[in-house]
């Protein structure tokens, strides 16, 4: 079972790659899609590629290192989050009568 820091640093990672694996190569992309996404264990990585399960560690710790690098120099993920908890402070501060402003929220969530 994956410790909280485990989940977290997970989510992390899945947010992060949704926002630059545009930027990554290849390898990095499939090596963390199935390490985060598909939830693969470093040995069947290794076994799909025919490398060693060290050369799957080292690729994607360093994948990690450079998907931060990305987030603190553009901040993509920083700033998605900070627009969807303006926006559920919005949505919480609404009445019942503030109905199309509510779906222009939902709206606004969608594009996300």
């Amino acid at each position: 079972m994956l410790m909280q820091d485990d989940l977290n640093k997970t989510m992390r990672m899945n947010y992060l790659f949704d926002f630059y694996q545009g930027l990554l190569t290849d390898k990095q992309r499939n090596y963390l899609e199935r390490y985060y996404l598909e939830d693969e264990s470093l040995s069947e990585i290794a076994e799909t590629f025919q490398v060693s399960r060290q050369a799957v560690y080292d690729n994607i710790r360093r994948t990690d290192e450079l998907l931060e690098d990305y987030e603190q120099k553009l901040g993509l993920l920083k700033k998605f989050e900070q627009r969807k908890a303006l926006l559920d402070d919005m949505k919480a501060s609404l009445t019942q009568q503030d109905t199309a402003l509510l779906k222009l929220i939902e709206q606004i969530e969608s594009i996300e």
